[in-house]
C-alpha cells in the first residue's frame, strides 16, 4: 500500500470516527431504530413496538449531540403518496437528552418515514428513518 493510500485510509478513518457522538441508551430503553448524522445521534422506539393502522401510538427518543438541542420536532409523512400524517405530535422533553412524542397516527398502510428535527440555537437539523406499516 502506497503511502499516499495509508493516509487516505487515516483521514477516512478519523473523519469516521469523528462523525457521530456515541449513543448509549439509557436503562430499560431498547432502541428499535438509530439514526445519525455528522455530530447527532438519535435512538428512537415506538410505543407500543408495533405499529398499527388507525391507532395512536408514541415515539421515545435520546438525542446525542456534540450541541444540546433546545428542543425535538417528531412528525411522520409518506414519501411516495406526498402527504403526512393527519395529526400532530406533542413532544415532550424528559430530562438527559430524551423525549417523548405522543398522539402520532399512521392512517394507512404502506412505508412511512419518521422526521425528527433537532432543534439548536440558529439552526435545525433533520433526521429521517424508514418505517413500514402493514
Amino acid at each position: 500500500m502506497s503511502v499516499r493510500a495509508v493516509a487516505g485510509l487515516a483521514t477516512a478513518l478519523a473523519v469516521a470516527s469523528a462523525a457521530a457522538e456515541p449513543c448509549a441508551a439509557p436503562a430499560g430503553f431498547t432502541s428499535a431504530g438509530r439514526v445519525e448524522s455528522r455530530d447527532t445521534v438519535l435512538l428512537y422506539r415506538t410505543v407500543p413496538p408495533r405499529i398499527e393502522v388507525g391507532k395512536h401510538f408514541a415515539v421515545d427518543a435520546v438525542v446525542c449531540s456534540k450541541a444540546a438541542p433546545s428542543a425535538l420536532r417528531v412528525d411522520a409523512q409518506m414519501p411516495a403518496h406526498r402527504h403526512g400524517m393527519n395529526y400532530r405530535a406533542r413532544v415532550a422533553p424528559q430530562g438527559d437528552g430524551r423525549y417523548r412524542a405522543e398522539g402520532l397516527l399512521f392512517h394507512m398502510p404502506g412505508q412511512w418515514q419518521f422526521v425528527f428535527d433537532v432543534e439548536r440555537p440558529g439552526r435545525t437539523e433533520r433526521l429521517t428513518a424508514d418505517v413500514v406499516v402493514e
